[in-house]
């Protein structure tokens, strides 16, 4: 299988488009010694994110690294940030700027249109599907995406981001009231930094699935590294820190389920 899915019971879908670690021999084959770390991956999110089969919410998690094909951006490779930097579709280089591709070795357009068709589309296929099964039974449903990343990433942002980064597209790709309920139990707790709508608003599966108006609320949430794992090779997933925030977590997805049974449109 090209991803992880497990189909759940209730109006709530989380998806891990950038957790894949495996990379096809032929590709790796022409890649660069950089790109054996995998760097750039959103490490561990599946274990992280373990409880959701008690909550009852459907998953999906990427088996295949970000470094094949990037499941989170447009098939037409557009710029969801224009005028800031950002990785390709088919990613050239690391987020430390280091090239992934031996000499002469980059993907041409027709490989790079393959992986969309082999990889890319069939993520989507099942993504699409599942959210409308959950929007047949239940009318609306929330879409959750789920990500990490580096505290610091000079190239894409100044400083440390905040702990919790949450992305609704400035707005447009959930009720304000949703985020407002997923966000309440972090400020709460007084422990995390948290922005809404900052350097990441939602990447392609937020933008592009998130209709609030046909049913679908989507909310992308790009975490800190640091709070759960070692940002350093070979990024260990660090249970001491995961038990810190997993409450959190699990608080913040008890939420988007209560509000998606709850909420009725205005």
């Amino acid at each position: 299988m090209d991803f992880q899915f497990t189909a759940g019971s209730i109006a709530l879908v989380v998806s891990m488009p950038h957790a894949g670690t495996d990379i096809p021999d032929d590709i790796a084959a022409r890649l660069a010694p950089c790109a054996q770390a995998l760097a750039d991956t959103d490490w561990h999110l599946p274990e992280l994110y373990g409880f959701l089969g008690e909550v009852g919410a459907s998953t999906m998690s990427a088996r295949w690294s970000r470094y094949v094909i990037d499941l989170n951006r447009p098939p037409e490779d557009s710029n969801l940030y224009p005028g800031l930097d950002t990785t390709s579709l088919c990613p050239l280089d690391t987020f430390g700027r280091e090239q992934l591709y031996q000499d002469g070795q980059a993907p041409s357009k027709d490989e790079v249109a393959d992986r969309l068709a082999r990889y890319w589309r069939p993520y989507h296929r099942q993504l699409r599907a599942e959210l409308d099964r959950l929007l047949a039974l239940h009318g609306r449903v929330v879409l959750w995406d789920a990500h990490s990343i580096a505290s610091t990433v000079p190239r894409f942002f100044d400083g440390r981001l905040p702990d919790l980064n949450f992305g609704t597209a400035g707005g447009v790709s959930c009720a304000a009231s949703l985020a407002d309920v997923v966000i309440a139990p972090a400020r709460a707790s007084g422990r995390f930094g948290i922005a809404l709508d900052g350097r990441f608003k939602g990447g392609y599966i937020t933008r592009h699935y998130g209709a609030p108006s046909a049913g679908v609320h989507a909310i992308q949430l790009e975490m800190c590294q640091n709070l759960y794992m070692n940002e350093n090779a070979p990024f260990a997933y660090r249970p001491d820190l995961a038990a810190q925030v997993q409450p959190l977590l699990g608080q913040m997805i008890g939420a988007a389920a209560g509000w998606v049974r709850q909420w009725t449109p205005a």
